[in-house]
């Protein structure tokens, strides 16, 4: 995944979402589509959020992007599931002490993600953090900047560039 698809992917997501909101305003009652755009426009939007913050120009997402769309079956399916589901009534039979529904949102979409997205970035890390050529190019471009800006070559590597006055 590049960062275009990515922001392709966002871009889908929120006018999605936009549609769904928008159609609040009609005469009557919701359509039925709106819940569902806005249940998938909902995942597309976290998961294209989420590629656009791990993609590398040169290399996408890597290895991420079997975590990405697994997250997004399990967004958009438990989404669509609890649509899909048959209101519960007083007999329902209860799943870990909660109706059905309620237990896909907070354990399918709220729990499941949690705990196989950070095994993911923890296994990619090597692939997908700075090589020392990444970093040697941006402390080239961090002396570049500090001698552009006047800032002595002792001062702190980490202090924030001296703001010019016509900024403040």
């Amino acid at each position: 995944m590049t960062r275009r698809t990515a922001l392709a992917g966002l871009l889908a997501g929120t006018l999605a979402i936009a549609a769904a909101y928008g159609s609040a305003f009609l005469p009557g009652p919701p359509p039925g589509w709106a819940a569902w755009a806005l249940g998938i426009g909902s995942a597309t939007v976290m998961v294209a959020s989420m590629a656009l913050g791990a993609v590398r120009e040169g290399k996408g997402v890597g290895r991420l992007k079997w975590s990405f769309a697994f997250v997004f079956v399990v967004l958009a399916g438990g989404f669509c599931a609890v649509m899909a589901l048959p209101a519960e009534t007083a007999a329902s039979p209860l799943f870990l002490g909660l109706p059905l529904r309620a237990a896909i949102v907070l354990i399918g979409i709220g729990l499941l993600p949690l705990l196989v997205l950070p095994v993911a970035y923890a296994l990619t890390f090597d692939d997908m953090t700075l090589s020392e050529d990444d970093l040697e190019r941006v402390r080239a471009a961090a002396k570049a900047l500090r001698a552009g800006a006047g800032t002595p070559p002792h001062a702190d590597a980490n202090a924030a560039p001296p703001v010019p006055a016509e900024a403040r």
